[in-house]
């Protein structure tokens, strides 16, 4: 009797380690609808009581809320004074975006309390990924020191 030993589930395995692996990576790096900062009460109560933070081409508006809320929310803006094409408006909060979604977990990975930021993007030229990578890591550092001291 001649036993043949198939590939298939030791391929499927693998597959399927990988594919966990995987899985946790990409959940800690997703922008959802819950991230976003979309109340209006807290977006006027940001601006008004926030405190700010600049590098830039970027200033962060940040303030803290009730533990009760769930997670950090994020908003970004970009000026219609300064980009008047929509399209360059909405390509430039795009990259801000990105690069605040696959930087998050590097950002708030010791931070325990929640807070409403908005990032806004005040300079005249439109920005490279990199310029707006390079900017962001400086602007969340600054964030983290201005937290620490208060």
């Amino acid at each position: 009797m001649i036993f043949i030993i198939p590939l298939k589930p030791a391929l499927l395995l693998i597959n399927l380690v990988y594919f966990y692996s995987s899985l946790s990576y990409k959940m800690n790096n997703k922008y959802t609808k819950k991230d976003k900062l979309k109340n209006k009460k807290r977006i006027e109560k940001l601006f008004t009581e926030g405190n700010s933070v600049l590098v830039f081409p970027l200033r962060l508006v940040f303030l803290e809320v009730g533990e009760n809320d769930s997670g950090t929310k994020v908003g970004v803006s970009v000026s219609k004074k300064h980009f008047k094409s929509a399209i360059s408006r909405n390509r430039i909060k795009r990259l801000i975006r990105e690069v605040y979604r696959l930087n998050k977990s590097v950002y708030f990975n010791n931070i325990t309390t929640q807070y409403a930021l908005m990032i806004l993007y005040i300079g005249n030229h439109k920005p490279t990924f990199q310029q707006i990578n390079e900017a962001m890591s400086l602007l969340f550092e600054k964030f983290n020191k201005k937290i620490s001291e208060s």
